[in-house]
């Protein structure tokens, strides 16, 4: 669950809506494999898409 717990303190930290490339790219982790982490995050409803292509943590 390293990548999951990567991807989530992404989320917590982020000012904005973030995409799949930024946050590979922010925390070096494969984009495929955050795509992985992000589609686990949005099944268990904690991240939102307030634009498409771009996530946030659900408020």
């Amino acid at each position: 669950m390293e990548n999951y717990d990567a991807v989530l303190d992404f989320f917590e930290k982020a000012a904005e809506p973030a995409n799949t490339g930024r946050i590979a790219e922010a925390t070096g982790i494969d984009k495929k494999e955050v795509s992985k982490v992000m589609n686990k995050l949005k099944k268990e409803e904690k991240i939102v898409s307030p634009k498409r292509c771009y996530w946030e943590l659900k408020k």
